[in-house]
């Protein structure tokens, strides 16, 4: 089983900046794609950015250029640098993570609240 721990989120003002962190732990044998979604109120969740192993990040148009998506070295946990908040960004950011332990399985964090206030 892989349990995915996300920390970061919280309440800053438009043009502010936060980092949010997501963890994997438990028997990962190798993990293939990591991303952040985000829903919010009323909305469909989205992608906001994915980081695959070995292949170019993507980022939804929405965020490219302020947001920024990376990997630690041991490669079990994303960040995401959020630059330039605006309040269309307040949403429940979700990591997703695409493991594999003894079969491949995709793997949802708990979710964490981004406000941004204008």
């Amino acid at each position: 089983q892989v349990q995915l721990v996300e920390s970061g989120g919280g309440l800053v003002q438009a043009g502010g900046s936060l980092r949010l962190s997501c963890a994997a732990s438990g028997s990962i044998t190798s993990i293939n794609i990591m991303a952040w979604y985000r829903q919010a109120p009323g909305k469909q969740r989205e992608l906001v950015a994915s980081i695959p192993t070995g292949a170019s990040t993507i980022y939804a148009d929405s965020v490219n250029g302020r947001f920024t998506i990376s990997r630690d070295n041991a490669g079990n946990t994303v960040f995401l640098q959020m630059n330039s908040l605006r309040p269309e960004d307040t949403a429940v950011y979700y990591c997703n993570v695409h493991a594999r332990t003894t079969f491949w399985k995709i793997y949802w964090g708990q979710g964490t609240q981004v406000t941004v206030s204008s």
